[in-house]
C-alpha cells in the first residue's frame, strides 16, 4: 500500500502564486516530521508562459492553462488559490465541488455577498476552506501576541497601524485588476486587508468603524499591451481606462474589548515599497513592529528601573513562536523575510489537509467574510461622510 501523500496545485502563477509554490515545496522542510509526503502537482494560469516557467523554477510536474484542469485531476487534493479577488469566489467553489481543499489569498472575495457564498459551500462540503494572511506567522507579531495574552502589557488600548506602499505611485504603470472594482477594492482590499487582519490578532474583534476617507491620487491607467507578473513594467498603449477604486484609505475603529484604532493605508506612498507597521499600547506597557525589520519588535513594559525604562529592541530568537524549527539557522539576529512567512502558512494548511494539530491553523473562511465585513463598514463610512458604521456579526468565527 501507497504512504499517504497530499498532492497539491496553485491557481495563478503570479508574484503571489510563486510564493505560494516556493512555500510548498519547503513545508516538509520545517518542523516535526508528521506531515505526509507532499506532491508538487501543478501551476495553472491561463497564461501558460507563466504557468510553465513557475512550474519549472518550483519543482511542480506539469503546468496547466486553467483552474478548470486542476479541479479534474485526480492526483490533486489541496489547492492554492492566487487569482484576482473578482475570480477568487468561482474558482474557490469550483474547487471544493470537485472535492479539493482550498487555501484562498487575501482578502476572500471581491464583494461580502461572494464571501458569504464561500463560506456556505465550505461548509457544505466540510472541507478545508482557508484564507492567506502571511503576515499572521511573523514570529516579531506572535511574540508581542504572546505577550498581551499573558497580560504583560495589560489590556491593549490603542493600535495605531499602517502599510504603505508605491507600487501605483507611477501613473504610467498598466491597467491591472488591482484598479477596478468599487470603492474599498483598491487600497484598502489589497493592503489595508493585512493590517485589519493583524489589529484583530493582537486586539480582538474590530466592533466599528468611523472617520473614513478614500482619496484616488491616479485617476486614469494606460491599458497594458502585455501579460505583467505582479507590478511589473510592461509595454502599454495610448488608450487608457478609469481607475475606479482609491489609492487611499483611512479611518479609525473601535475594538470589542474596548481598544480604539486608526489605520492608515496607501499604494502611491513614493518610496516605500513595502512599509507595515504598528504601535500597541497596553495599560502597562506597549510594542512596536516594523516589517522593514522583521527579525526584531520593540518593548516596553514597568520591568525595568526608573533609569533605563523605555522602548528597547528585542531580536527574534528560539525563544519566540516559528524560530526553534522553522529556520535552517535558528539563531536571535539571523534574520528571516516574506518566504518564511508563507512556508509556515503553507505548512499550517497541510496540517488542516491532514488532520493533524501542530501550527495555529489558518483563518477560515468564516474569518475571511469577519474580514470583509470590516472593509465594507469602511467602505460604506467613506460613502457617508465618514459616518461611524458597526460590522455586522459573522455567524462561525473563530477567533482570533
Amino acid at each position: 500500500m501507497a504512504e499517504p501523500s497530499i498532492g497539491v496545485a496553485v491557481v495563478g502563477a503570479g508574484m503571489a502564486g510563486r510564493s505560494h509554490a516556493a512555500a510548498y515545496r519547503a513545508a516538509t522542510t520545517v518542523f516535526d516530521d508528521r506531515l505526509p509526503a507532499v506532491r508538487l502537482v501543478a501551476i495553472a494560469d491561463a497564461n501558460m508562459a507563466f504557468a510553465s516557467d513557475a512550474a519549472r523554477r518550483y519543482g511542480f510536474a506539469r503546468a496547466e492553462p486553467s483552474w478548470e484542469a486542476v479541479a479534474q485531476a485526480p492526483d490533486v487534493d489541496a489547492v492554492s488559490v492566487v487569482v484576482g479577488n473578482a475570480l477568487h469566489r468561482e474558482v474557490a467553489e469550483g474547487l471544493m465541488a470537485a472535492g479539493k481543499h482550498v487555501l484562498c489569498e487575501k482578502p476572500l472575495a471581491d464583494t461580502v455577498p461572494a464571501a458569504e457564498a464561500m463560506v456556505e459551500v465550505m461548509r457544505a462540503t466540510g472541507l478545508v476552506g482557508s484564507v492567506g494572511y502571511t503576515l499572521r506567522r511573523s514570529p516579531a507579531v506572535n511574540a508581542i501576541r504572546e505577550q498581551v495574552r499573558s497580560g504583560a502589557i495589560g489590556e491593549p488600548l490603542h493600535f495605531n497601524g499602517h502599510y504603505w506602499v508605491d507600487y501605483a505611485c507611477n501613473p504610467h504603470a498598466p491597467m491591472s485588476w488591482r484598479y477596478q472594482g468599487e470603492p474599498g477594492s483598491g487600497a484598502l482590499a489589497d493592503i489595508g486587508t493585512h493590517i485589519v487582519d493583524l489589529a484583530e490578532f493582537l486586539c480582538g474583534p474590530v466592533q466599528t468603524v468611523a472617520g473614513a476617507i478614500f482619496h484616488t491620487a491616479v485617476t486614469e491607467r494606460p491599458v497594458p499591451l502585455a501579460a505583467a507578473v505582479g507590478h511589473a513594467m510592461v509595454e502599454v498603449g495610448e488608450k487608457t481606462e478609469p481607475v475606479e477604486n482609491e489609492d487611499i484609505a483611512t479611518f479609525t475603529a473601535t475594538f470589542e474589548r474596548g481598544a480604539v484604532g486608526n489605520f492608515s493605508v496607501s499604494r502611491v506612498a513614493y518610496g516605500l515599497p513595502n512599509s507595515l507597521g504598528f504601535e500597541l499600547f497596553g495599560e502597562t506597557g506597549g510594542a512596536t513592529f516594523d516589517l522593514g525589520r522583521p527579525a526584531e519588535f520593540g518593548f516596553c513594559d514597568g520591568t525595568s528601573s526608573p533609569a533605563t525604562s523605555g522602548y528597547r529592541q528585542v531580536l527574534v530568537g528560539p525563544q519566540h513562536p516559528y524560530i526553534a524549527e522553522g529556520l535552517p539557522m535558528a539563531f536571535p539576529g539571523v534574520g528571516h523575510g516574506n518566504s518564511e512567512l508563507f512556508t509556515y502558512q503553507a505548512r499550517a494548511f497541510l496540517e488542516q489537509v491532514a488532520g493533524l494539530k501542530g501550527l495555529p491553523p489558518c483563518r477560515s473562511f468564516a474569518g475571511g467574510l469577519h474580514t470583509m465585513r470590516v472593509l465594507a463598514a469602511v467602505a460604506a463610512s467613506a460613502g457617508a461622510g465618514g459616518a461611524t458604521v458597526a460590522v455586522p456579526e459573522t455567524p462561525g468565527r473563530t477567533e482570533p
